[in-house]
């Protein structure tokens, strides 16, 4: 068994310690508060800074005209139009939470939707592809 005295918030405490058995307990007592000491000690110094790769960007979307991508990492909560559905310029196509705010996501021009990436729940990241219109 070994004893030791530990300092903490100005109390003085001792503490006996064994070795871990199944049997074994161990004990911590309050000795008399003593005098707290000043201990000098060197400032701490920064911790040095190692290289590291750089973060790697979300996968873009392709670069056609009609794909309309995620401007943020969410959650898709609700899609409010189907494949082949006509939409005009303005129109909400789907909803994306981020940052505990609901998204609308709208139509940038007329056109047909010809594809949705996404369904409702769908988690994505920034500069995924959500919908396709033509």
């Amino acid at each position: 068994m070994r004893t030791f005295r530990v300092l903490v918030g100005g109390n003085e405490y001792e503490v006996a310690i064994e070795e871990i058995t199944e049997t074994a307990n161990a004990t911590v007592r309050q000795s008399a508060p003593t005098a707290e000491r000043t201990v000098s000690r060197p400032a701490p110094q920064p911790a040095a800074r190692t290289a590291t790769a750089p973060a790697k960007a979300a996968p873009k979307a392709p670069a056609g005209e009609g794909t309309i991508v995620a401007a943020m990492p969410g959650t898709i909560t609700d899609v409010k139009v189907s494949q082949g559905d006509t939409v005009k310029r303005g129109d909400t196509l789907l909803i994306l939470e981020a940052m505990k705010m609901e998204n609308e996501i709208k139509a940038p021009c007329d056109g047909v939707v010809a594809a949705i990436e996404v369904a409702k729940g769908a988690a994505v990241n920034a500069g995924m592809a959500l919908m396709v219109l033509a």
